[in-house]
């Protein structure tokens, strides 16, 4: 091994120590109740939530997907994606952050996302919040797998180890101090992951342009390939039999460009309605310390999102321009950040660097695990079949639905040739139709009834398989993304069967207008004048309940 590699090992072990010393530190807290497990205790403030949201949203395709598809096929679905995305991470802090906050409290101080859209609707079966939680049980397994994914190429682009090995590594790593820390450690390690990306991508795109010799000539050499910076054409990589682009005089080879028409930049640009629905993005809107907060929170989330975007977007298309020839298939293309990273960094440096792909994929793993064994424990366990449940037993569960996942996560991620942005694609699709039109039916029409509700999640999960498996392939029109449609027939869903079924509750209603009037802001304004803490310091917030509604532990 020579000295390089040995400094950049440096780094990322001292990354990898970071992260888990958090998790020792927020033990303890973190274990003394399941409110403070799952949700921190609605005690984090608002620099903390903002990159914990957007660090755990972003995952290794932000580092990897991003730039390897801008590099594969040039500007037009990647810019439009973007774009997409920065729209929809705006438009759910605007319209979803707040309301979500002060509702959550309202219903019954729910502490998970399942939780809350069965106390909206006081559903004392649970049969919304059981629903909501395998939901979010099938498509984070498959989310969790995409982030494994990321940790095996890391380590098998940089030192040619095994990727199979080192996939699991990085899972074990998650899984740990997740596992120890709960939602605190979780956020706090996202903080840390969130700034680290952050500044990763900036020193890998700055140093490309100064590599490349500045954006003239980067753009000379980009804008003769056929289709690669247009925004209404795409490029379209010439593949041999294999898959593998093909190389002709040592330039790569490129087929006529595709058309990106209207059609198919709404079909891309529908990426940002998912974000209504993402509950690693939802969850942390319930944990922020005050709803007066949320604006503060808003503007650095979309700043950071809209910078990283940027940057990650420019470093696969500045990549093409230095190594032409060198990735040569979607999948190998996804590394282009890695190697970048690694030709003009020096070593400890480049570990530093690089170990931003592990703060991406490690906080969005870290999310998964611990909001799917929250809705399985909280929401199934203690819902249906254990209602008398304790904290403790309701902690056990958690953690035990965390190893099935992690197990599952590890299968889904074998495969070392899946395609990150693929396997995004499709969890992200999945989530956004089931729970994107509930919640924000659930936020802004009195009249949406509890089987309107299930048939909302149904509708959208079942369109978003049957378009992609059986309709998608027919192509034209109908080869837009699945999470389209599948949002719009969600939405049909909740509205007619909401009207043809009988009225929410009087008392249903009343929790509706008591959040609606801001009675929550009482409950706000007592955890700024208690406390006279620091921007993210951690405060005691005292809970009120409507009229009628009592707390869990009442």
């Amino acid at each position: 091994m020579q000295q390089g590699d040995v400094l950049v090992i440096v780094a990322i072990l001292i990354y990898f120590i970071v992260v888990i010393t958090i998790g020792f530190i927020y033990a303890k807290r973190s274990n003394s109740s399941a409110s403070e497990y799952f949700l921190g205790g609605r005690k984090v403030g608002p620099w903390f939530t903002a990159l914990s949201a957007e660090a755990s949203d972003m995952s290794g395709y932000l580092l990897m997907g991003l730039p390897g598809l801008a590099y594969f096929s040039g500007a037009a679905d990647v810019g439009w994606t973007a774009i997409g995305l920065a729209i929809g991470t705006y438009l759910n802090w605007r319209l979803v952050a707040r309301r979500l906050r002060r509702y959550s409290v309202v219903a019954n101080d729910s502490i998970t996302l399942p939780g809350f859209y069965s106390n909206r609707f006081h559903d004392e079966k649970n049969i919304v919040g059981t629903i909501a939680a395998i939901i979010i049980l099938i498509f984070f397994c498959v989310y969790c797998g995409s982030c494994f994914v990321t940790c095996g190429r890391l380590f098998n682009a940089l030192f040619g180890w095994d990727y199979s090995v080192m996939m699991v590594f990085g899972a074990l790593i998650v899984f740990m101090y997740t596992m120890i820390g709960g939602y605190l450690s979780v956020v706090a390690t996202d903080f840390v992951q969130g700034t680290l990306m952050f500044f990763a991508l900036a020193i890998v795109v700055i140093g490309s342009i100064t590599m490349a010799g500045g954006v003239d000539a980067t753009v000379a050499f980009l804008s003769d390939i056929p289709g690669y910076l247009s925004m209404t054409s795409m490029a379209v990589p010439a593949l041999d039999e294999a898959g593998t682009q093909m190389v002709q005089g040592g330039a790569p080879v490129f087929d006529i460009p595709a058309e990106y028409g209207l059609l198919t930049i709404i079909s891309t640009m529908s990426w940002g309605l998912g974000y209504f629905g993402m509950p690693q993005v939802l969850v942390r809107f319930m944990g922020i310390r005050s709803d007066s907060e949320v604006k503060q929170s808003r503007i650095i989330a979309i700043v950071w999102v809209v910078i990283s975007m940027f940057c990650a977007v420019m470093i696969g298309l500045i990549g093409r321009y230095l190594i032409p020839t060198e990735l040569l298939t979607q999948s190998s293309a996804e590394t282009i950040f890695i190697v970048l990273s690694q030709m003009m960094l020096p070593s400890f440096i480049c570990g530093l660097v690089v170990s931003g792909i592990l703060a991406a994929s490690m906080s969005s793993a870290s999310s998964y695990l611990l909001i799917t064994g929250s809705s399985v424990a909280e929401n199934i366990f203690r819902g249906v079949f254990k209602k008398d449940a304790t904290d403790d037993q309701v902690l056990i569960v958690s953690r035990i639905t965390l190893a099935a996942v992690l197990l599952f996560g590890i299968l889904v991620a074998w495969d070392e040739n899946s395609v990150i942005f693929t396997v995004v694609s499709y969890a992200w699709a999945g989530l956004g139709a089931s729970f994107g039109p509930l919640t924000l039916f659930s936020l802004y029409w009195r009249r949406t009834t509890k089987q309107g509700a299930i048939a909302g999640m149904i509708a959208g999960a079942s369109m978003v398989l049957i378009w992609h498996n059986l309709i998608k392939p027919l192509g034209g029109v109908f080869g837009i993304y699945e999470l389209l449609p599948a949002f719009l027939f969600g939405c049909l869903a909740i509205v007619v069967v909401s009207l043809l079924t009988k009225e929410p509750s009087d008392e249903i209603k009343h929790e509706f207008d008591h959040y609606m009037d801001g009675v929550g802001a009482k409950r706000n304004m007592d955890v700024v004048l208690e406390g006279g803490m620091p921007a993210d310091g951690i405060a005691e917030p005292a809970t009120t309940y409507p009229e009628g509604r009592k707390s869990k532990e009442e």
